[in-house]
């Protein structure tokens, strides 16, 4: 199961913060990894009281489970203080990993949930780092130190936001229109996401969107599915909200509303991470070319390479050891995507591969696990399209592996219906 981190505050009542994350995240199969950064005493009503943990304590949290868990991405909720924030910061930028900022600054109860030395902070030191900022239209003035009254207000706002590379997201839900308009700012423009206004929007809505954001792309989901899928998650939250106590009625977290084309690329994200593992555990280590190693695995009827999965900064060797160079992703599968393409055009049912070293010995290991092998000169890397469809129209029958040999060595393509299938094919000649 792939793991995400919320660093973010306790809700006494369960409707947001915390416990909103977890059970968000839950519901789209992602396990939520907790630092909590303080304790809040509140109810549906009101927040009676916010007890912040020291810096050491937080560090404490985030270092415990950054060197032990996997973790995919990364929310923050209520930080609250500048210290806070700066430990956070610092402990966060040396892992590259998505980091998603709902910067919290009032509850939905009314009640402030920072002090006055976050504002900077959280602007000088986290946003700098992060992936989104997910403001409300009252966030978004402080962090703009602007009004927003119209939607020029709205651009010019989200480039001041994100003036430092981060994404911005925008939430339509505080402005007094019938129906929300949310804006994505992504690379210098703005996307307009629409949705009728149902009803208000209950205690811990900007935390459940935040965390299926980040559970999404915890799943390997790009950062725009990721929000649009978030957004339609978060409009039925919303419509199926219910009331635990007197006041404001709590968001419904447990929402699973993500399309079957995306459902299933986040399993084929799974399975490769899966084959990697399984794979690092079996590969000799002589196999693993000095330049890395790539695994692909490519979604049903891919349009191109970014339909295809594979290992951002490839495989390699260090102290003897294979290790994965970075995570599982669409589009990280380089030249193999090309490849992977022009198979598929052979044989349809062949969907993952992974490209080796040959060895002294590999060959014949090959041929007496009794794989079908085809031989070809290594090509030029700008022709490998051309080049293996050639390979694959000469082909009477699709093979096991393409053994490529040229001025730079000889590489084997080792080729099969998923990863599972690849590594079994592996595992009867190593």
């Amino acid at each position: 199961m792939r793991t995400a981190l919320t660093v973010a505050g306790s809700d006494s009542v369960g409707g947001a913060g915390i416990q909103a994350d977890i059970k968000a995240m839950a519901s789209l199969g992602v396990h939520a990894a907790t630092v909590i950064t303080a304790v809040t005493a509140q109810n549906t009503c009101k927040v009676s009281g916010i007890y912040p943990m020291s810096a050491e304590a937080v560090k404490a949290q985030l270092d415990a489970v950054l060197s032990d868990c996997d973790i995919k991405a990364v929310k923050t909720g209520m930080l609250y203080s500048a210290e806070i924030i700066e430990t956070v910061a610092d402990t966060l930028e040396d892992h590259e990993v998505p980091l998603i900022v709902d910067p919290v600054m009032v509850a939905t109860v009314g009640d402030r949930l920072y002090d006055k030395t976050y504002v900077r902070a959280l602007k000088e030191k986290l946003l700098p780092i992060c992936e989104l900022v997910t403001p409300n239209r009252h966030e978004a003035e402080v962090l703009a130190d602007m009004r927003i009254d119209n939607e020029d207000d709205v651009t010019y706002a989200c480039e001041l936001i994100g003036k430092q590379g981060s994404s911005v997201l925008l939430k339509g839900g505080h402005m007094a229109t019938k129906t929300v308009t949310d804006y994505l700012y992504l690379s210098s423009g703005i996307t307009r996401i629409r949705n009728p206004r149902i009803q208000e929007a209950g205690h811990g809505s900007g935390c459940t969107l935040s965390a299926f954001i980040t559970a999404n792309m915890a799943n390997g989901l790009d950062l725009v599915t990721s929000v649009l899928e978030s957004r339609k998650m978060i409009q039925k939250s919303i419509a199926t909200q219910y009331s635990v106590g007197e006041g404001v009625p709590v968001v419904n977290p447990q929402i699973t509303l993500i399309k079957k084309e995306n459902s299933d690329a986040v399993d084929h994200i799974r399975a490769l991470d899966k084959g990697v593992e399984d794979l690092i555990a079996k590969i000799p280590v002589e196999l693993v070319p000095r330049e890395g190693l790539n695994f692909v695995y490519s979604k049903d009827n891919p349009h191109g390479p970014e339909d295809i999965a594979g290992i951002d900064r490839r495989m390699f060797v260090h102290n003897g050891m294979v290790k994965k160079g970075g995570p599982v992703k669409y589009g990280a599968g380089e030249h193999l995507s090309y490849i992977l393409l022009e198979a598929m055009k052979s044989d349809k049912d062949v969907r993952s591969m992974v490209t080796f070293r040959s060895t002294k010995d590999i060959v014949e290991d090959m041929r007496a696990a009794k794989l079908r092998l085809v031989y070809a000169r290594r090509c030029d890397q700008s022709h490998i399209s051309a080049a293996f469809r050639e390979i694959f129209e000469d082909c009477d029958a699709f093979p096991d592996a393409i053994v490529e040999s040229g001025n730079k060595g000889t590489v084997i393509n080792l080729f099969g219906k998923n990863p599972a299938d690849v590594v079994s094919k592996l595992a009867r000649f190593v």
